[in-house]
């Protein structure tokens, strides 16, 4: 019996896909049969992806842009329906985060960036994202990224917890407003990653990854590429019957 990938013949855009979570879910996804739009800010990054992901036998397109900028978002969904004909999929995986600054000593500003990228980045591509799928009239799924800061106050920055937790009740107001047209929204509830950035970050503060690992159940931060395995399955058919859910993967922190 031929095996076909959960996400054969799909189109899929994936922002924040040139580092991380992001990066492996490109790989992830075009190893499972999707066409790909890659979106970041870091051009060298993305065009070294693409080509990596063509070279491996699948069609990928990426798109420099910032998703707090609604204009750059529009341009990326519009690649990826002129690219595939339609846009199957997304995730919504771009973010930012600051060190644990208390709320009363966080600045404006920051508050600002985190809110924006965040938050405000999640609502832009939802937006787009979502008239593209009703155009077509084909349903699709999206997935964005949350987290742990999501569903707790974690001693995050609470700026982070506030736009976190915002994305969770957005990803609940599309599913409920779209399931009725065939599009599921789904978002990960994420623990501690070690992606390229956590390991400058245990890199430049080791004290800092005893808490991270001792909060999982496993003991341990997650891969990159284990995040991505749980987009991919609610970016397929296998989770049909999926929405509007904040699905922990988290190696057990929010169980405990």
């Amino acid at each position: 019996m031929r095996y076909e990938g959960l996400l054969q013949g799909k189109a899929v855009m994936i922002t924040g896909a040139s580092s991380g979570i992001g990066a492996a879910a490109a790989r992830l996804f075009a190893q499972e049969g999707a066409d790909v739009v890659l979106m970041a800010r870091r051009e060298d990054q993305l065009t070294l992806l693409a080509k990596e992901i063509v070279e491996g036998g699948r069609r990928a397109t990426a798109v420099v842009g910032d998703v707090t900028d609604p204009g750059d978002v529009e341009r990326a969904v519009a690649a990826t329906v002129q690219a595939y004909g339609r846009l199957d999929g997304a995730f919504n995986n771009a973010g930012w985060a600051t060190a644990g600054t208390a709320l009363h000593e966080t600045d404006d500003e920051v508050f600002d960036r985190v809110i924006d990228v965040n938050l405000r980045g999640v609502w832009n591509c939802l937006k787009h994202q979502i008239r593209a799928m009703l155009a077509a009239g084909s349903g699709g799924s999206i997935v964005n990224t949350a987290s742990v800061a999501g569903v707790l106050a974690t001693g995050a920055t609470a700026s982070y917890i506030a736009a976190k937790h915002g994305v969770v009740g957005l990803t609940k107001a599309a599913a409920d407003e779209y399931g009725d047209q065939g599009i599921r929204v789904n978002s990960l509830v994420v623990g501690s990653t070690l992606t390229e950035l956590m390991q400058q970050v245990l890199h430049d503060t080791p004290a800092l990854e005893e808490p991270f690992v001792s909060r999982s159940a496993q003991k341990r931060m997650a891969r990159p590429v284990e995040i991505a395995q749980a987009a991919a399955w609610l970016l397929s058919g296998r989770s049909s019957f999926l929405t509007g859910a904040a699905v922990p993967v988290d190696g057990g922190w929010t169980a405990r």
